[in-house]
């Protein structure tokens, strides 16, 4: 049998030979050179400082240096991998080479992928905590006055809510519900790293809309406390990152126009008694009283109709940018001006913008300057005017030739003498006052980056910026007009004067250091600063008659607080897998005492990115997957009190409209003294946190989880005090604790991506669960605190806060109701027994966005859902009960409603009237076509109609479910609005 092991064959002088050959062949593969190179941009060649280079699968790097350079040790047969900011990650094999040249290609996606964070930006694959960002092609299309118009329902767990359909109308912004009773619940808003003021200036209906939506380039909102923390004391409701658009070196000369003109229309009315169905109504409900119906009139007058009208408005925005040499530039205006579809109603405003971002030094000197500044003209409509509309006698005439009420029908006593306690003529109460506001504000910021020469790693950060609003405004009130007959103090015709005048400023120093460095696999970012911030107020306000207008008196009433801090973050990265983020801020207010002046606020955060792991590696279906655990505190100082100083015993003069003492023949103003509280202290917020980011088929489906918990301590609380400790009986203190617990769930795609059509889908969903934990310091389960007014009774409130419910829970009576579902009057369960019944938030909201296009055109529509809401429907409550119908020698209308509830009294605290308010909306619709060549030219064109506010479905019995606090009363209808549009590009 022949052998067959060859190697055995052979001589053992050939055998050691080919051994011998082998071992040399892998030492010349093995073998480790010195490898150089540089790092340049693809397109414009310029080469890329501080770009990671790797030798792939081992822990050996560097980054390039001020010229692009790198030089390491390598295999000669390794590859390279190559990764920067805002650039698609390269690989290259060494292949025995001793100097490279790696050209990076700039990516859209990957820029897309850079967040905004506070003092600095990540990529969103580097994120630990719960973050979100909207760019500017996802935002709602339309007519828009502020931001919030245009990232309504964008958002899981961020809740945006108008105050009503005036056009300039604020809106009400919640991030995982509130995190307070009586301080503010608002988030922080920073526009281009400036802490802006958001309460704004008497006058200013929303202190928000000096920001022109067409200068926004991208929204963050960082929702959980790891997040947050680094900005402290002001971020315990989340904070609102809004970063605008600038101009850039790459960018060619460019100029773009975005008009558009719109009409508005009403969408609902309240249903109400016709004049026929009145007069019938009257006859029948007071026959026993022939003096009543004596009263009726002889017109059939549609008040609502009086009162509403079609509105018109126009926008323009045009903005230029590009780079004269090294200096890239951005200059935009815009004008507004909105009719509202409440009569008298107006809204204009004038915007400009600057922006200069060049880079010196050699690229080690980044400065961005920035100014903002607008101009508003708010004519304010009365919306007492609508309540009128609703209940006045539609049987009565217009106008009227009587001496008293200027020409306008009014209600007159037996002798001929004007009525004080009837309602003013609806119509009047529109044109017979005139509220007006004029109102500045300006925004602008300075910021120098500096990257040492020395240390290319290492950078400073200097930050000088302001905020100021200024309002002038003044509301009058015509002589003998038929509401100088009916409100006031005097009811005797005589017309009013009441000046305003108000003035913030806000100034802002930060300054910090950060050094970023990668050693192989390990990449750390230390950050340290300090930050400044002074808010000063200043404002009068007057009321005279109009016989006296010359004798204005102004007393100005100045205050002052500021915010110092201290703050800092660490990031760390362990093979691009393992993330840890950590932060601390320590700020003082001069709000506090001494002994409570300081507040320390930590986070910690930690993410795994597991798509990156060797057991996931290779499923290509899965193409992101991170876990994120998040912990931190935050702090709250906005009181939402006028008292910048609680803690100091403070007398105050009063106004003219306060308090004054008759002594002889003179009227006197008095010193009253202020509550205070020399232990108030910080309310605390800690938030808990986790999370998972998903990615699907190369990201085309992505999706993110987090739960979260957070609880308020030491909440900053106006409690009664014992009669005579000061003039309101109240004082501000920290008690009690609250809960808000949650969910939130996002997911994106694109159904369909093809080369004539594409499909984008966005949906999103919020759980959050509110409850007060601790309002006593023992446990007292009869104690609650009694809020929200309500129109009807005398010192009636609907909320209370009370331990094991959600904030501002409704506080009624249970009602009774007969065989056939009809309530009966006056007929509760346990009839002295008053219980918690909902609340004004929602338990989820939802959000969902479409894109489509196909070839050059495109539709889009935005949506939206609120459930689990509650209303108080004030509107019902109050002008449905019969007996209301006559009052002191005048009429008055009602409900439809009133019909079927058959109410004869005001059941004002039943719970009949808290009523279920989810709904869902159809916010836009917008259908669009864009031309590769507009009027034969190379300038690039898009025509577009949107429609907003294209319909709701909801059970609610009023005239829109969504009221920002819950009690509906009186709200200025949202309009339906169709807009036609053009933007150009030249």
């Amino acid at each position: 049998m022949k052998n067959l092991n060859v190697l055995s064959t052979l001589p053992t002088r050939r055998w050691w030979t080919i051994l011998l050959a082998l071992l040399f062949a892998m030492s010349i593969s093995a073998q480790t050179i010195s490898v150089k190179g540089v790092v340049k941009d693809a397109k414009s060649g310029e080469t890329i400082v501080g770009a990671n280079v790797i030798v792939k699968g081992t822990t050996t790097g560097t980054v390039t240096d001020v010229n692009g350079n790198f030089s390491l040790n390598a295999p000669s047969n390794a590859t390279l991998v190559v990764k920067y900011v805002g650039y698609q990650d390269a690989e290259l094999p060494v292949a025995g080479k001793s100097n490279l040249v790696i050209n990076l290609q700039e990516s859209s996606i990957a820029l897309s992928e850079v967040v905004a964070i506070g003092y600095g930006q990540v990529k969103k694959n580097d994120l630990t905590g719960s973050v979100v960002a909207v760019s500017t092609d996802k935002m709602n299309k339309g007519l828009a006055t502020s931001f919030t118009d245009i990232l309504s329902g964008k958002m899981a767990g961020v809740n945006i809510s108008t105050s009503g359909g005036a056009p300039g109308a604020g809106a009400t912004i919640r991030i995982r519900g509130g995190s307070s009773m009586s301080a503010s619940n608002d988030p922080l808003i920073v526009v281009d790293n400036v802490p802006i003021e958001g309460s704004g200036v008497n006058g200013m209906s929303n202190p928000l809309s000096g920001i022109n939506p067409q200068d926004i380039e991208t929204f963050t909102v960082l929702k959980d406390a790891s997040a947050t923390a680094i900005y402290g004391s002001r971020a315990s409701n989340g904070v609102i990152l809004i970063t605008t658009k600038k101009g850039s070196l790459k960018q060619k000369f460019a100029v773009s126009y975005d008009g558009s003109a719109s009409v508005s229309t009403i969408a609902k009315k309240v249903d109400v008694l016709s004049a026929d169905e009145f007069r019938t109504f009257v006859r029948d409900y007071w026959a026993g009283s022939p003096s009543v119906p004596a009263l009726l009139g002889n017109f059939n007058t549609n008040w609502q109709d009086l009162i509403y009208k079609t509105a018109w408005g126009h926008d323009h925005n045009l903005s230029i940018a590009g780079a004269a040499g090294k200096l890239p530039y951005r200059v935009s205006v815009g004008y507004t001006n909105q009719d509202g579809i409440l009569k008298t109603s107006n809204y204009s405003r004038t915007t400009a913008s600057l922006s200069l971002n060049p880079t010196l030094l050699n690229d080690h000197l980044k400065v961005n300057a920035n100014v903002k500044g607008s101009y508003s003209t708010n004519r304010f409509a009365d919306t007492g005017a609508i309540g009128a509309a609703l209940e006045f006698d539609p049987t009565q005439q217009i106008y009227s030739a009587s001496k008293y009420g200027n020409n306008y029908f009014m209600w007159l006593k037996t002798d001929g003498t004007p009525q004080s306690l009837g309602t003013a003529n609806p119509l009047s109460v529109l044109t017979e006052k005139r509220d007006v506001s004029y109102v500045y504000q300006s925004i602008g910021n300075l910021q120098l980056d500096y990257k040492f020469h020395a240390i290319p790693e290492l950078r400073a950060n200097l930050n000088l910026a302001y905020d100021i609003s200024k309002s002038d405004g003044s509301t009058t009130i015509n002589a003998n007009s038929p509401i100088s007959y009916v409100w006031g103090s005097k009811k005797n015709g005589a017309g009013s004067y009441a000046p305003y005048y108000q003035k913030k400023t806000n100034t802002l120093l930060d300054f910090y250091l950060d050094y970023a460095k990668t050693f192989g696999v390990h990449s750390i970012d230390l950050m340290g600063g300090y930050s400044w911030q002074h808010f000063f107020n200043t404002s009068w306000s007057s009321t005279v008659y109009t016989d006296n207008v010359a004798n204005v008196p102004r007393v100005d009433y100045p205050t002052a607080y500021q915010l110092v801090s201290f703050f800092g973050r660490f990031n760390y990265t362990l093979m691009d897998r393992y993330l840890l983020t950590f932060t601390l801020r320590d700020d003082g207010t001069s709000r506090f005492s001494k002994d409570n002046r300081w507040g320390l606020f930590p986070s910690v955060a930690l993410a795994w990115k597991m798509k990156e792991e060797s057991f996931l590696k290779d499923v290509n279906w899965l193409s992101d997957l991170k876990l994120r655990l998040g912990y931190g505190q935050t702090g709250q100082q906005n009181l939402n009190i006028s008292n910048d100083y609680p803690y100091i015993p403070t007398y105050n003069l009063s106004t003219y409209n306060d308090a004054q003492y008759l002594f002889g023949s003179q009227w006197y103003h008095l010193l009253r003294p202020s509550y205070f509280n020399t232990s108030l202290k910080w309310e605390s917020t800690t938030t808990y946190n986790a999370g998972i980011d998903l990615g699907f088929l190369n990201n085309r489906i992505t999706a993110s989880v987090d739960v979260y918990k957070r609880v308020t301590d030491n909440m900053i609380n106006v409690i009664p005090v014992a009669a005579g400790t000061n003039f309101i009986n109240e004082m501000v203190t920290n008690i009690g604790s609250m809960e808000n617990k949650g969910v939130e769930f996002t997911i994106t795609g694109k159904p369909v991506v093809s080369r004539h059509f594409t499909w984008d889908l966005s949906y999103n969903l919020g759980y959050n669960k509110n409850e007060i934990t601790k309002l006593t310091s023992s446990p007292d389960a009869s104690y609650g605190v009694p809020g929200g007014d309500i129109s009807g009774g005398t010192g009636n409130k609907i909320y209370i806060q009370k331990v094991g419910y959600p904030v501002n829970s409704y506080y009624v009576y249970k009602q009774v109701y007969d065989t056939k579902g009809n309530p009966i009057e006056g007929a509760y369960n346990n009839n002295a027994t008053l219980y918690c019944d909902h609340s004004p938030a929602p338990d989820v909201t939802m959000g969902l966005s479409s894109r489509m296009n196909y070839k050059q055109w495109y539709l889009n529509f935005s949506m939206r859902a609120s459930i689990g809401n509650y209303n108080y429907n004030n509107v019902q409550s109050s002008k449905e009960f019969k007996n209301q119908s006559f009052t002191t020698g005048s009429l008055k209308n009602l409900l439809s409603t009133s019909l079927d509830t058959n109410f004869k009294n005001a059941q004002y605290i039943s719970d009949y009237y808290i009523q279920n308010a989810s709904f869902a909306k159809m916010d836009n619709v917008t259908l669009g076509y864009n031309f590769d060549k507009f009027l034969a030219s190379k300038l690039r064109a898009s025509v577009y109609g949107t429609v907003q506010n294209v319909f709701t479905i909801t059970k609610y019995k009023g005239l829109d479910p969504e009221v920002s606090n819950g009690i509906d009363n009186n709200i200025y209808p949202r309009p339906r609005v169709f807009i036609m549009g053009l933007r150009v590009n030249f």
